[in-house]
């Protein structure tokens, strides 16, 4: 396709984190943020605590799990985890994309424990979950972010196990059906499927999760951000919305907008739906596009939120990688000039292609009207 498509996506808002805003949203929305005002405050406690407990609603948390609101947005909850809970038994790390492999890292070589397996697979595939050892703690990404692939369900999750399921869920809460009994540790961010700021993360915990806490202390010093008990129980206190450190209350009004529009849109049920259809643009569009292909080959484990593209055209393959990534920059550059798609190449680690947020802050409509662009641009990239 060489003309130029004469429909433009209404938002071209795809990037994968930050996440496009809510539809229809604008500033007015944080209107009524208490600027100004202390986090501590009567009234500022309660519009934390209305963000954990909205959160609890939506994603029908069970009423004996915790969740607290925490710094340094979903990598500061999954470091608090790791650094709070590990070592008490051997570990097992899934990696199969970036994420997962930061996680890998920070386990083998910042708290240096010993008993680490890694079970890995390359991007677009999952390591083999039948082969991870339950009676281990167990830390594992939802939803690849940055490779489009998710698990398929939580049945590789023993309802007996004796280790922790410590679980990533950035990409996946809010969008995926999340299995709590099967999972003691999940956290995120508002920046990702409600379309927040990124300022914060949410932490929550399982009955499990809670009693290692108060019955394991850690051999290495934890700093004040990651301390999550005191005289041996847990810390009530930021399960509360008495938060860590100080947050941004402009963030905590955005963060209600996106909770206040999930209900509105049919709570998690709706939030899902919006998501699966958005892939499912995708996928028709990939169904009658002989260059396109999905890097997450297998529909079970294809993520409807962070969804990554491959060039499967021959032309591409047979190019030197170096030359791979020239075309999929340029891909990615064209759309962005035109002002029809923003921030969608691939992450830096994964292979050369296009990554493109359908969470359910963006309207499939747009995803319709981008397509023909998408075509267009790897038309213009391959005369280039």
């Amino acid at each position: 396709m060489t003309n130029t498509p004469g429909h433009r996506p209404n938002s071209p808002h795809f990037s994968s984190g930050p996440c496009a805003k809510r539809p229809g949203w604008s500033p007015r929305a944080l209107e009524r943020a208490l600027v100004g005002r202390s986090h501590r405050s009567k009234e500022g406690k309660a519009r934390l605590l209305e963000v954990i407990e909205r959160s609890r609603a939506i994603l029908s948390m069970p009423p004996d799990y915790k969740l607290a609101i925490v710094p340094a947005s979903d990598t500061g909850a999954v470091e608090m985890a790791l650094w709070s809970l590990l070592g008490a038994r051997g570990v097992e790390v899934l990696a199969w994309e970036s994420f997962g492999e930061g996680w890998a890292t920070d386990v083998a070589r910042q708290l240096k424990l010993t008993d680490v397996r890694v079970l890995k697979a390359p991007y677009g595939a999952l390591p083999d979950l039948a082969a991870v050892d339950w009676r281990r703690d167990v830390v594992f990404t939802w939803n690849g972010t940055t490779s489009g692939v998710k698990v398929p369900d939580g049945a590789w999750i023993p309802d007996d196990r004796q280790g922790l399921a410590i679980c990533d869920a950035t990409s996946a809460a809010f969008a995926m059906d999340l299995p709590w009994p099967k999972l003691d540790v999940v956290t995120w961010s508002w920046q990702k499927v409600l379309g927040g700021e990124a300022q914060h993360g949410m932490l929550a915990l399982s009955p499990r999760a809670i009693r290692r806490l108060e019955s394991y202390t850690p051999p290495w010093p934890l700093p004040k951000l990651f301390r999550l008990t005191k005289g041996g129980k847990l810390d009530e206190a930021p399960f509360k919305g008495e938060t860590i450190n100080t947050p941004s209350m402009l963030a905590v009004e955005d963060a209600l907008d996106g909770l206040r529009w999930a209900e509105q849109v049919g709570g998690l049920k709706g939030l899902i739906g919006r998501s699966q259809a958005n892939l499912k643009v995708l996928a028709d569009w990939v169904d009658r596009t002989p260059w396109a292909g999905f890097l997450a080959a297998d529909p079970a484990i294809r993520s409807s939120t962070s969804v990554c593209l491959s060039f499967v055209d021959p032309w591409f393959q047979g190019l030197a990688d170096e030359a791979k990534a020239t075309v999929a920059k340029k891909v990615a550059s064209l759309l962005e000039t035109e002002g029809v798609a923003y921030d969608i190449a691939s992450y830096r680690d994964a292979p050369p292609g296009l990554r493109l947020w359908c969470g359910a802050t963006v309207e499939a409509a747009d995803l319709e009207a981008l397509t023909p662009w998408l075509d267009w641009a790897y038309a213009r990239a391959k005369a280039a």
